[in-house]
């Protein structure tokens, strides 16, 4: 298995990702060639808490202007993590809010 934290490159914080905080549901920038099973193992491994369900959606990039310069922001990757019920929650993320 490749290094965990390479996989998981930081946490999102939005207005709407601190609303799924409240169901225990948390938003990470991982690597695109990460697959699901392996960001399962990787936030299991890094916080040690027991995930449930995990969603990947992958982020196109975008056109951007800068003056007469023109081009695009990069793709990514979002990984929307769920822990079980009985899990602790990330104290990454409560010190943030």
């Amino acid at each position: 298995m490749k290094n965990p934290r390479d996989l998981i490159k930081r946490p999102v914080i939005t207005e709407r990702t601190s609303d799924f905080m409240e169901q225990r549901k948390y938003v990470f920038e991982v690597d695109l060639r990460a697959n699901k099973t392996e960001i399962k193992q990787a936030i299991e491994q890094i916080f040690k808490v027991k995930v449930t369900n995990v969603n990947t959606l992958r982020m196109p990039a975008k056109p951007k202007r800068y003056g007469k310069h023109s081009g695009y922001t990069s793709e990514w990757k979002k990984a929307i993590v769920q822990l079980s019920a009985d899990s602790k929650p990330l104290e990454y993320f409560e010190s943030s809010v």
